[in-house]
């Protein structure tokens, strides 16, 4: 299972917080929860625009044919994974259940373990030292 499958079944557990009893803010306060969702989507659109740009892959385990250090990889050096979080925090707060909260986290755990250190790896194997100085300047989330 690649990412977006991850953010799909844990947006599926998110939304079913419309239906729990267990609802803790009630509109309008609830529609605060649009900002993430807005910031996130941003940010993937954004992020995946200037990948297709360069023509490198998205997919973490395959080998990036370049190197982007603008836009949204200026200030977090995954910002589709930032994205796909801010959304499942965004909608948990929609749905005024904090409970499904935890998605956004079980998201960022998965991702931290399974994906990023793959495609870090990557990273540092297709552009070296490019790569290493880039680290040093943006961190991994924010």
């Amino acid at each position: 299972m690649l990412p977006p499958t991850y953010f799909g079944l844990l947006l599926l557990v998110t939304l079913g917080g419309f239906f729990s009893p267990f609802r803790f803010v009630e509109a309008p306060f609830t529609y605060l929860g649009l900002v993430p969702i807005a910031l996130g989507v941003v940010l993937n659109l954004w992020a995946d625009a200037l990948l297709k740009k360069r023509a490198t892959t998205v997919k973490p385990d395959k080998k990036p044919t370049s190197f982007e250090e603008g836009g949204p990889f200026a200030v977090s050096r995954h910002p589709m994974y930032l994205g796909m979080a801010l959304i499942l925090l965004g909608t948990a707060m929609v749905t005024g259940c904090l409970m499904v909260s935890a998605t956004s986290l079980v998201f960022a755990y998965v991702m931290e373990k399974r994906f990023i250190p793959i495609e870090e790896g990557n990273m540092e194997k297709a552009f070296g030292k490019k790569y290493l100085d880039y680290k040093e300047k943006v961190g991994k989330w924010f």
